[in-house]
């Protein structure tokens, strides 16, 4: 089990590449205060295991306050289930889809640039011939994001 294999180490430093995974080794190894190749060899060891599936980009609040997040309840079909998976993964604007109990099946994430092409991409959603029913909220605001 991967999760036994994290030190508190491995923590600190998965902790400080989540707030800024551009931090130099160098920089790393101050804040832990560990050795440069003691600091590479364990996010070696984390890539490899796949605690550390890869590096993304992370937007400007600028651009994020630009704009339209919601999160969108999807009640899917349950014979078009993996048709309506794809179609949705098609979807640029969807940055997430998760798979829920409950009432709904779905939640998809969605960013639009304005609220009239949220509006767009819930009807094309709403029209997916596997989706029965969605129900949205929009994202007024960011409390605080990991």
């Amino acid at each position: 089990m991967i999760a036994n294999m994290i030190t508190e180490q491995d923590q600190k430093l998965l902790s400080l590449l989540r707030t800024n995974a551009r931090a130099s080794i160098s920089d790393l190894a101050r804040a832990l205060n560990l050795s440069r190749s003691t600091v590479q060899n364990r996010i070696s060891r984390l890539e490899q295991t796949g605690v550390i599936k890869g590096y993304v980009l992370q937007y400007g609040n600028e651009f994020l306050n630009e704009q339209v997040s919601a999160h969108v309840s999807i009640k899917v079909k349950q014979k078009l289930t993996t048709k309506t998976n794809v179609e949705l993964k098609q979807m640029s604007q969807i940055s997430a889809l998760y798979a829920i109990s409950g009432e709904h099946d779905l939640i998809a994430v969605v960013q639009a640039q304005s609220l009239e092409q949220l509006s767009k991409i819930l009807d094309d959603i709403g029209n997916l011939d596997g989706v029965e029913r969605t129900n949205s909220s929009v994202i007024l605001e960011t409390k605080f994001n990991r």
